[in-house]
């Protein structure tokens, strides 16, 4: 089958293309749509098997990180959403789509969730814009499938920080298996700034629901699925047929397909 992938789109959204070639290259058929087509009951969610909110500036980051498309997905897009992701429907946010989802309840997981979250300052104090790290932490997600254990991804952020609201809710999410990538050095290891480029409390850079079906991750997938992406890829030897990021997308694109059948 087709799996029909949206990208949602809004004032300052800027990774929206990169995103659906990404999307084209892993198999699916994607469209770029604005969020008021949905607010205006033009399109529903769930005439989509596959919902990606990408990165970028919406609504210029006013007030705080994606926290006005966060309000508009939770007051207006909440039921919608809500089916969605009942339905087991694969949500990815990334960077300013991860804020949304978090500023807006839909992660860690709104049915009984226990455990709420931020994200917010760089400890830098400045925009973070380069190549980092990650370590697959738990396999509940279906989109890390065949993902190399460390793997190198770009971050582009300012306020990418994780905060939960207690190191007991830290641990809640580690025992439920939602912290899906962690910051490391390119060993694998913890090792603080630079290679966690924001602070975030155990280094959490990626965190899925209960149900592992909605992903949010700060680094950009979307910016590494040719090969030639990678700012070293020169001197990459032998040269990967596709970035790692694209794997992702991928995983993504197969579990829609499940779903959907």
């Amino acid at each position: 089958m087709t799996v029909r992938a949206v990208v949602l789109r809004c004032a300052g959204t800027n990774c929206d293309e990169e995103t659906a070639a990404a999307l084209r290259r892993a198999g699916a058929e994607p469209s770029r749509v604005h969020v008021n087509r949905f607010l205006e009951g033009g399109r529903r969610l769930n005439d989509y098997d596959l919902l990606v909110i990408p990165g970028g500036f919406s609504y210029g980051d006013d007030i705080a990180s994606g926290k006005v498309l966060a309000n508009q997905l939770s007051h207006r897009l909440k039921d919608q959403l809500d089916e969605f992701i009942a339905r087991r429907k694969p949500v990815i946010g990334i960077c300013n789509g991860f804020q949304a989802l978090l500023k807006g309840g839909f992660l860690p997981g709104r049915a009984g969730v226990s455990v709420s979250a931020t994200l917010t300052d760089n400890d830098s104090g400045k925009f973070e814009c380069r190549w980092t790290f990650l370590r697959t932490s738990s396999g509940k997600c279906p989109f890390v499938r065949g993902l190399p254990a460390v793997f190198p991804a770009p971050v582009a952020h300012g306020e990418g920080k994780f905060v939960p609201e207690s190191e007991a809710g830290l641990r809640t999410l580690e025992k439920q298996g939602q912290i899906v990538f962690r910051y490391v050095n390119e060993r694998g290891q913890s090792d603080g700034y630079p290679w966690n480029p924001n602070g975030s409390r155990g280094d959490v850079a990626g965190i899925c629901n209960r149900e592992g079906n909605v992903l949010g991750l700060m680094p950009h997938p979307e910016r590494y699925f040719y090969p030639q992406q990678h700012s070293h890829w020169t001197r990459i030897r032998p040269l990967p047929e596709h970035g790692v990021g694209l794997q992702i997308f991928k995983n993504a694109v197969r579990y829609a397909a499940q779903v959907a059948s």
